[in-house]
């Protein structure tokens, strides 16, 4: 099978306090709450969906978070950063902004030809902020307090970390259809042949032979999923996975997209998932991510299921941005 993705779909990852991960997505990223669901495999768990204005395929970003979780650990067989995309020149405006809310930022690097920004997010997973001019393409959500010029437009990619290079790299290249685009010293960048946004194209890949295993627990990255353009193209790809002898799952209903999960030769847990139904299947578009939802078969449950989940409230995320920080022209010096 010649497959040639239209990137990432979204990035899943495990945070603990429900409240302090929408406070900070919502607030200090300026992303919009596209879902309020459940973990359907785990229903006492919210699955708290994040992206632009849509939930446009390759903007999502999503949580389990688990109260009291417990810390996990960054290592090898893991996605060990996130990256957002930003538009060019905007990175002083993040850093102003961030610290203006306690946030604590590194300095702005330029790597591989593009400008990085790094930060935390409350339970600690690795953030990138990554600017470039070609960053655009999706709506982002001018609802979330941040100028439309520096809004976050969505997935820029992740960074894996592997012991063996080579095993990781072969399904990069062949099923999952990235080329080796860029090396610096250790991190190897691959990226689809369509590039043009910006959005959801670039997996890098360090390896480190080194690198103790990875802990998946709060402040890491639980899966990777990529785009499939329906389903047809979905079960192709399942098919072929599984005649190469990938453990490949069965097709799994998650309301919003279709889904198979398999791991890649390192350990990393992927996912391809279909572009619809899409975000708007339960809900109309402006009313995104105000209630609970829940797919039909646990509806049925529901007086049970909200019963043991925290209390969430979001509000309606419309508020205006806020003036660009004095000197943030001299920031991005």
């Amino acid at each position: 099978m010649d497959v040639r993705p239209a990137g990432l779909h979204h990035v899943t990852a495990i945070a603990s306090d429900p409240r302090a991960n929408a406070d900070f997505y919502l607030n200090a990223l300026g992303m919009r709450l596209v879902k309020k669901t459940v973990n359907f495999d785990a229903p006492d768990t919210y699955h708290l969906y994040y992206g632009d204005r849509a939930g446009s395929p390759g903007t999502i970003m999503t949580f389990f978070p688990w109260p009291n979780a417990p810390k996990g650990r960054l290592g090898a067989g893991q996605a060990t950063t996130t990256s957002f995309a930003v538009p060019e020149g905007s990175l002083g405006w993040w850093q102003n902004h961030l610290g203006s809310l306690g946030i604590e930022t590194g300095r702005p690097v330029e790597r591989l030809g593009e400008d990085v920004l790094s930060l935390h997010d409350p339970d600690g997973l690795v953030i990138e902020l990554v600017a470039g001019a070609g960053h655009n393409g999706t709506d982002p959500w001018e609802g979330g307090g941040i100028p439309a010029e520096h809004a976050i437009r969505g997935i820029r990619g992740v960074t894996l970390t592997e012991h063996d290079l080579d095993a990781t790299a072969g399904m990069l290249g062949g099923k999952l259809g990235f080329e080796l685009a860029a090396e610096l010293g250790d991190r190897y960048r691959f990226r689809t042949d369509d590039a043009g946004a910006g959005v959801g194209t670039v997996v890098d890949v360090i390896a480190d032979r080194t690198a103790r295993n990875g802990l998946v627990a709060a402040g890491t990255v639980h899966h990777v999923a990529y785009r499939a353009p329906d389903q047809p193209t979905q079960i192709e790809w399942q098919q072929s996975l599984a005649d190469d002898g990938v453990g490949v799952t069965e097709i799994r209903d998650r309301s919003y997209f279709t889904s198979v999960y398999f791991r890649e030769p390192g350990g990393v847990l992927l996912e391809i998932a279909t572009d619809g139904p899409g975000f708007d299947y339960d809900e109309p578009l402006l009313q995104l991510g105000r209630d609970l939802k829940l797919p039909p078969w646990l509806e049925p449950q529901r007086e049970e299921i909200e019963r043991h989940l925290p209390e969430l409230v979001v509000d309606g995320q419309d508020r205006a941005a806020p003036a660009a920080p004095a000197n943030s022209e001299e920031a991005e010096r």
